[in-house]
């Protein structure tokens, strides 16, 4: 029987649209047990904000209620104790490992593997990846319900309408290098 793993999705995961759409489905369809902090939400849309002024702000407070809503248990409360104990390259990035502490994960999922060295997360028994690893790691666990996920990710796309072929382009542009790969020969599933 899957039992999905608990990770923590960094801010820097959420932040584009095409991921976030991505590893926020996976965590619908119950391949990974999905967590975040408000920090974490206001760190990704904070970073849009200022990349993209003209996305409202609103949107993306919309956008935040819709991930909640999603993924009803995703939101980790009471993880500032823990940001104390935790040594880190950059101190802003702690709340991140605090809060997979308090939320028992074993995975930080983030693309700024260097700023969460692996000798500090193993002392909490937490590892990085990144989302191409996770991802791939999730498709070697459970192949058919990775697919699945990732047709319904590419249904959401609704205006753009993209083929499989073209959704496949996006994993590869957004540097899911070994997913994309994975996924050439389950074109007609996607």
């Amino acid at each position: 029987m899957f039992s999905p793993v608990v990770a923590v999705y960094d801010a820097c995961i959420l932040y584009p649209f095409h991921l976030r759409n991505i590893v926020v489905q996976a965590a619908v369809n119950g391949l990974v047990d999905a967590r975040w902090t408000d920090a974490i939400h206001d760190e990704w849309m904070r970073n849009l904000l200022a990349n993209a002024p003209d996305i409202p702000a609103l949107r993306l407070e919309a956008m935040k209620r819709l991930m909640n809503d999603a993924v009803r248990d995703a939101t980790v409360l009471g993880y500032e104790r823990h940001i104390q104990v935790v040594n880190l390259p950059d101190a802003d990035d702690r709340h991140v490992v605090a809060a997979a502490i308090q939320a028992g994960a074993s995975v930080i999922v983030t693309w700024n593997l260097r700023d969460f060295p692996a000798f500090e997360l193993g002392k909490f028994g937490l590892v990085g990846q990144s989302p191409d690893v996770f991802l791939a790691n999730l498709y070697e666990r459970a192949p058919e319900m990775l697919v699945e996920s990732l047709a319904k990710a590419r249904s959401n796309l609704r205006r753009t309408r993209v083929s499989a072929a073209e959704f496949i382009d996006i994993l590869q542009y957004q540097r899911l290098t070994k997913l994309a790969e994975q996924m050439r020969k389950h074109l007609s599933d996607l």
